[in-house]
């Protein structure tokens, strides 16, 4: 029988640039670099549901199964979802009222990653410039659909509450002209949106594209989905790899970033956070059960990944997992990560870590909170220490993988001359995608990207962001 060629993997012609990096995160963190100083710090955001959302009294209950209510009572929060100036997206207050605070949210960070990354108005029409936006519910939906049947709903809650608008309102309000779509795979989205991102500036369909994550949690319906799934701490902690680990806490944010070929982000000047060598997506295929990972599925896409970016996996210095600090997900993935990059390599450790003990798992924006962590350990050269990590899990042989999770800021090691970092996502119907960035050093720009010419200078950006005169309408008040 004739043995099959070996597979080729097609890999980016040049280098993908985060040249600007927008967010709203839990503790405060509305920009990557005080998001990145809340992590060193050690700092979890994780708290109560704030009584803004809903009334936990109402709809928690310690015992599982209770119908209409959760276990959990915990997350990670942002704060005023419903405060935003619609003038100065050019919405009206009327308009502003059926809207998405989803949509509100996408639009400030976009803008503030554009801003971030120095791309004026112009430049964004001129250029062909992609979004794509991993968003998977409208809990905003759900509610206004409660207090008002859709023969009474006004001419705005169409478009306030459908999921695609979340990333065409951004294409429309920026005069931005290439793809602009919306992806669900649940807790990968935003991470397959990166993925589509660079896909389409790789194939020459965009010159710039910007991808983003969503997630507000403003139901305590899905809260009790999950619960009831067994999914939540019912502790409220994440502990991500450590024999404690019973659960998610349920979190949200939002996040985007600019991005552009390497030799595109040279001609314009721009400050570059990290390089995108690769990105992959796959499934898990038939598991035991729909929601089952599959190790081999994992390790699959990581090996890919390596090939495509054209990476020896031993090099690589830090892995940003997905760890959610579930009983079966973690050491499944741990196991996966450390059989593909560590467990032949004869350096120390490599050094897997979680952003998610922080702020929550963020589900359709936690793979973009996972991206931004790891372009800002590849920027500062520094990895965060994991938090809620006391006791290793038994279940993960951490010395045979030769992993190991952080306790304290530690560097991001240099191996064969680069610095590595891989950021992994999963979703629980069974699409995996993962990225490999590495720390951009002028020094070593490879001889085949050629910076294009320069474009002409463009007028900044509509006008400096300015206080919050309207508001959202925040839909009737839940049971007290």
């Amino acid at each position: 029988m004739t043995k099959p060629a070996a597979k080729s993997y097609k890999t980016y012609r040049e280098p993908i640039a985060i040249v600007g990096i927008g967010c709203r995160l839990p503790g405060s963190s509305n920009s990557p670099h005080a998001f990145f100083e809340f992590l060193k710090s050690k700092n979890s955001a994780i708290r109560e549901i704030p009584e803004d959302r809903w009334s936990i009294d109402s709809f928690y209950d310690t015992e599982p199964g209770v119908t209409g209510k959760a276990t959990s009572k915990w997350g990670g929060f942002i704060d005023d979802v419903y405060g935003f100036d619609p003038s100065f997206f050019d919405i009206s207050p009327r308009e502003v009222e059926s809207m998405d605070p989803q949509q509100a949210c996408l639009l400030q960070v976009v803008y503030q990653a554009m801003q971030d990354g120095g791309v004026t108005m112009e430049q964004a029409t001129r250029a062909v410039t992609g979004v794509f936006v991993g968003i998977t519910t409208s809990d905003f939906r759900s509610l206004r659909e409660t207090e008002q049947m859709a023969p009474t709903a006004d001419i705005y809650a169409g478009t306030g509450t459908t999921l695609c608008i979340a990333a065409n309102r951004i294409s429309h309000r920026f005069n931005l002209r290439g793809p602009s779509m919306a992806i669900d795979t649940a807790c990968s989205s935003s991470m397959v949106a990166v993925d589509l991102a660079c896909r389409n500036i790789d194939d020459g369909t965009c010159d710039m594209a910007i991808a983003c994550g969503a997630q507000l949690n403003a139901s305590p319906a899905t809260f009790a989905v999950f619960a009831n799934s067994n999914m939540l701490s019912p502790t409220g902690r994440i502990s991500t790899f450590d024999a404690s680990a019973n659960g998610y806490v349920r979190g949200e944010g939002f996040g985007a970033v600019v991005l552009k070929p390497l030799s595109r982000a040279l001609a314009d000047g721009d400050d570059i956070y990290a390089l995108i060598r690769a990105t992959l997506v796959n499934q898990d295929g038939r598991t035991q059960t729909l929601t089952s990972p599959s190790q081999e599925a994992q390790m699959d896409m990581l090996t890919r990944l390596c090939a495509t970016a054209g990476v020896d996996p031993a090099h690589v210095g830090y892995v940003e997992c997905h760890g959610t600090g579930t009983p079966t997900g973690d050491p499944i993935e741990a196991g996966a990560v450390g059989r593909v990059f560590a467990k032949e390599r004869r350096l120390e450790p490599l050094m897997i870590g979680s952003v998610k003990p922080n702020v929550g798992h963020l589900e359709s924006a936690a793979g973009i909170t996972g991206l931004i962590k790891g372009a800002m350990i590849a920027k500062t050269g520094l990895v965060p220490p994991n938090v809620n990590f006391a006791s290793p899990n038994p279940k993960i042989p951490f010395d045979a993988l030769n992993i190991e999770v952080p306790l304290d800021v530690r560097e991001l090691p240099e191996i064969d001359g680069k610095k590595l970092v891989v950021v992994n996502s999963f979703g629980f119907g069974g699409t995996n995608a993962c990225a490999m960035l590495e720390a951009w050093r002028p020094a070593a720009l490879p001889a085949e990207v050629q910076a294009k010419p320069l474009r002409a200078e463009a007028k900044s950006m509509a006008r400096p962001a300015s206080k919050a005169v309207g508001r959202a309408r925040k839909p009737a008040a839940l049971a007290a």
